[in-house]
Parts: C-alpha cells; sequence; structure tokens
C-alpha cells in the first residue's frame, strides 16, 4: 500500500493550487484521508480531514480558503488551496487510515510530502 500525491509547486499569493493523493495497493477499504503540513521550524499540524462517513474538518487558519474533498472510486483526496498566503508554505503531506486485504486492522499511511511555495 502507498500514497502518491501531486500538484504542489510554486505560487504568488492569492494564487491556487490543487493537490491530489492517491491510494493504491492491495487495499481492502479505507477510512480517513486527510492532508498534514510541516513548514520549516514548525511541527507537522492537521490541515483537513475527511472522514469515511462524510464530514470534513479543517484547521482554523485555512477555513473559507481550502476545500477537501475525495473520490473513493479512485481512492483519491485532493486540496484545493485558494487564496493562498506565504504563511501557507509547507511540504504537505496526505494520510489515510487504510486496512490492508488480509488484515483486520487499520494502519495509518502516509505520502512522501509535496512542497508548496507561497511567495509575496
Amino acid at each position: 500500500v502507498q500514497l502518491q500525491a501531486s500538484g504542489g509547486g510554486l505560487v504568488q499569493a492569492g494564487g491556487s493550487l490543487r493537490l491530489s493523493c492517491e491510494a493504491s495497493g492491495s487495499i481492502f477499504s479505507i477510512n480517513d484521508m486527510g492532508w498534514y503540513r510541516q513548514a520549516p521550524g514548525n511541527q507537522r499540524e492537521m490541515v483537513a480531514l475527511f472522514t469515511s462517513n462524510g464530514r470534513t474538518n479543517y484547521v482554523d487558519s485555512v477555513k473559507g480558503r481550502f476545500t477537501i474533498s475525495r473520490d473513493n472510486a479512485k481512492n483519491t483526496v485532493y486540496l484545493q488551496m485558494n487564496s493562498l498566503k506565504p504563511e501557507d508554505t509547507a511540504v504537505y503531506y496526505c494520510n489515510a487510515l487504510i486496512r490492508p486485504r488480509r488484515s483486520d486492522l487499520y494502519t495509518a499511511y502516509w505520502g512522501k510530502g509535496t512542497l508548496v511555495t507561497v511567495s509575496s
């Protein structure tokens, strides 16, 4: 099982980016999927979460600007980021709670991270 994230890059303040993260491999089911970020010198923080029952949760600093969505048929989670600010600059990681085939347990998997840089 692996998570492959894409969509990061360099954008000017006020611009937009869309991140994607696809889970692949021997997957039985996926529970929550979400996005985290880590800026230099900071701890990793949860940005947005999309639960298996359709609920979403956001860190206060991105509410109204970021939107998380999910395509269960494609095992993919997206993060639409609008009105980007320099303080959004960070490495963004996708995360998913996945139950692999031949397993009874859900395990947290992480993507490798994609860099988002917002210039002022």
